[in-house]
């Protein structure tokens, strides 16, 4: 695992960026998995080239699909810089997948990507397409009764994915930035529309195709875009 390391917010200095690890789920049963009875939060890094296609990642299993999966949240990215932060929040060392996400990144400052950029892995291509919203589950997962709260003040919940182009990728392939749209509506200041200021929600104007059409819609009623 890589040492924590200024992120940069220039595209020239994601040169580095690699995928640390490629996680899918084990899945798991019991009291905090609520009212599913079962959940694949808990992601393991896996060895060899794994396929993904427009449903996700081949091998991964997801068990609410109101919440989770889908086209627009096909794959989940987050940096393994954060999880080092975290580590050190929580006072133990957590491991790659321990997000439910499935590709764990580092040099890649997720935080300052804008929403519709596009990142080539191995042969596939996804697309930024939505900060991920911590829940119960994730914070029962992680035994903290307050990671709620804490992970949303924290402010850097990583980025669903679209898959553009299936192919296959594994850990050690770098992420390539192939595309930035000409808006500049990050993903930090989504999470943070969504979240904690939502006054930034016209912002979110421009990006609302790339978003799930559940959230298109909250987004206008919220925003006063729609009656």
């Amino acid at each position: 695992m890589v040492a924590a390391a200024p992120l940069a917010n220039l595209e020239g200095m994601r040169l580095g960026s690699v995928v640390e690890s490629v996680n899918v789920a084990v899945l798991r049963t019991g009291a905090w998995t609520g009212r599913m009875g079962r959940s694949g939060i808990d992601k393991r890094p896996v060895a060899g080239p794994v396929r993904v296609n427009r449903h996700g990642v081949v091998g991964d299993t997801i068990c609410d699909t109101g919440a989770h999966g889908g086209p627009y949240r096909a794959a989940y990215a987050c940096a393994v810089e954060d999880m080092i932060w975290w580590s050190t929040e929580v006072g133990r060392q957590l491991r790659p997948g321990c997000f439910g996400e499935n590709l764990t990144t580092s040099g890649l400052d997720i935080h300052d990507a804008l929403v519709g950029e596009r990142w080539a892995i191995g042969t596939a291509v996804f697309e930024v397409t939505y900060p991920r919203l911590p829940c119960r589950v994730f914070a029962g997962f992680w035994d903290v009764k307050d990671l709620v709260r804490r992970f949303t003040e924290r402010g850097r919940p990583g980025s669903y994915l679209r898959v553009l182009g299936e192919g296959e990728l594994r850990a050690g392939d770098p992420v390539t930035v192939i595309h930035r749209p000409e808006h500049d509506v990050t993903l930090g200041e989504t999470f943070a529309a969504l979240t904690t200021e939502p006054d930034l929600l016209p912002r979110l104007d421009v990006v609302l195709p790339q978003l799930p059409p559940e959230v298109r819609v909250k987004v206008r009623r919220r925003a006063g875009l729609v009656r």
